[in-house]
């Protein structure tokens, strides 16, 4: 059975409507998996937004519980790991670099262009080396900006919109984006058992 962790800023709004999202379309599909959500910066314990309790509800869709932070042990339960922003699986890549591998924002698994994937690895390797020359106040090579800015610059948005403080259409829009996402990572890829 696959293990599958969402992760957001704060485990209140994105990462729990993902959570509660993509255990919706296991029970639907019939695909076994253990689905967990959790934030970088969460505060354990918070209930999930009236918004987004609300935008789930209007679904028919079974509320998550409460915030986790995200810890170690998450990070070692899961077989796969999504993320709803870059700066997020950035920051798993640097806290957890054992998880790099797994780690992927839920848009960028969503689309898996064989195209897209060689521009997305060499954007994350030129992160990390500018974060790792930053930390030394080693200079970071200008070919290297260049190209990480030029990476950039053409790399698709891979981020799902925060809603947080955002009224109930907000939280509409945003649980659509999740649900299209989840359909096209996982829609051809039927893992029972």
């Amino acid at each position: 059975m696959r293990r599958i962790l969402m992760v957001c800023t704060g485990n209140t709004c994105r990462s729990p409507m993902a959570e509660a999202l993509l255990r919706d379309w296991a029970a639907r599909t019939g695909t076994a998996m253990e689905v967990r959500s959790a934030g970088v910066a969460a505060q354990s314990g918070m209930p999930i937004s009236a918004n987004a309790a609300e935008t789930l509800k209007r679904g028919n869709i079974v509320l998550p519980g409460t915030s986790t932070r995200l810890d170690r042990e998450d990070v070692d339960w899961a077989d796969l790991i999504l993320t709803m922003t870059t700066s997020h699986k950035r920051a798993i890549a640097e806290r957890y670099p054992q998880a790099a591998a797994k780690t992927y924002t839920l848009k960028e698994y969503a689309s898996q262009s064989e195209a897209l994937v060689p521009d997305l690895q060499e954007m994350d390797r030129l992160h990390a080396e500018l974060q790792v020359a930053l930390a030394l106040g080693k200079p970071f090579p200008e070919q290297d900006k260049r190209r990480l800015t030029d990476l950039s610059r053409r790399a698709p948005d891979m981020d799902i919109a925060d809603p947080y403080g955002g009224p109930l259409a907000v939280y509409e829009a945003c649980a659509r984006e999740i649900r299209e996402a989840i359909e096209r990572a996982f829609g051809g890829r039927h893992e029972s058992n």
